[in-house]
């Protein structure tokens, strides 16, 4: 397994602290999915974004870097794709790129953080993926506007519920073939409470105040990567968020973490064996950069994982992943 140190200011080993609780060094299982980053422009700049994402950001995937990663994506069999940013609907090739996915009957989530969908340009989008059937993972970290408006900026929470009842009035929540999965990150340096009960509250409150329904909840813990550790550095709250991501580490986590079954595909086409690896740049299983179309899909799988300290922040308490709780 390759180690990476990325952050030599803390003694926590990953490495080692699988071996102290008997587990195996992670490798990968088979894979099922890429998570494909498609630049990191955005109208948000939120202080918790692992990716720095802003609007002064220009990096962005090309249409031929799509091209081939959809060709790729075709001869491995791949059954689904989630597309992130940044905001993904904000590079120009986003709505070709999904369509040549489904066109392959490839299901299709995207990442979206809401408010794009009221900015001037995008007032399309919803009904177009309404029409698509993609799936929507919506940001919402609070159910208060205080706490959202703090977090991700004024105003934000207002749009954000403007956008979920558009969604709501297309179908989304409401219809089978149109979940509306929602996301909540933590406020501060701490742990998301339990995702089950949370989803509860969530649904009862958004419901009561704004009519509004969805399908589930995931609580996804923040990882001390780029503009969140720059906050906690900036705070001295570093070394303590590391020692209590540290002291939670769950073993049952490790089963089911996302680095064992997609592949992290960045605005260029290199991959990672998660985004969390993309944007510390530990390129997958820890060996030279690569390009996805130069990697053999049917040798992936047992392959070494990257890992290093910010491995912690999915394995503390009930785990964290894309897909939210691992237990």
């Amino acid at each position: 397994m390759q180690t990476i140190s990325v952050r030599p200011a803390t003694s926590h080993s990953f490495a080692a602290t699988l071996q102290q609780h008997k587990q195996a060094p992670l490798k990968r299982a088979q894979l099922s999915e890429l998570q494909i980053n498609l630049g990191y422009r955005c109208n948000q700049a939120c202080e918790h974004c692992h990716v720095e994402a802003g609007p002064k950001r220009t990096e962005e995937m090309s249409w031929s870097t799509m091209q081939k990663i959809v060709a790729w994506a075709e001869q491995a069999g791949i059954k689904a794709v989630d597309l992130t940013g940044g905001a993904p609907e904000m590079n120009p090739h986003f709505k070709a790129f999904v369509e040549a996915f489904l066109d392959l009957g490839i299901q299709v989530t995207a990442r979206c953080n809401l408010t794009i969908l009221m900015e001037p340009g995008y007032e399309d989008v919803a009904q177009w993926y309404a029409d698509n059937k993609v799936r929507i993972v919506a940001s919402l970290p609070c159910y208060t506007q205080d706490n959202v408006d703090q977090q991700r900026g004024k105003g934000v929470f207002g749009k954000s519920i403007s956008a979920l009842q558009q969604l709501n009035e297309l179908g989304y929540g409401t219809k089978p073939a149109l979940p509306l999965t929602l996301v909540y990150n933590p406020g501060g340096p701490f742990l998301p409470p339990a995702q089950a009960s949370l989803e509860a509250e969530y649904k009862q409150k958004l419901k009561d105040d704004f009519s509004i329904v969805f399908t589930n909840l995931l609580t996804i813990t923040n990882l001390p990567i780029k503009r969140f550790e720059h906050y906690l550095s900036r705070t001295n709250q570093l070394d303590d968020y590391m020692d209590l991501l540290a002291d939670n580490f769950n073993p049952d986590t490790t089963e089911t973490l996302m680095c064992r079954h997609l592949i992290s595909v960045d605005w260029q086409g290199a991959v990672y064996d998660c985004d969390f690896n993309q944007m510390l740049e530990m390129p997958l299983g820890g060996k030279p950069k690569q390009s996805l179309w130069q990697i053999d899909p049917t040798a992936l799988q047992n392959q070494a994982v990257a890992v290093a300290p910010h491995c912690f922040g999915c394995t503390a308490g009930a785990g964290s992943s894309c897909g939210g709780a691992l237990t």
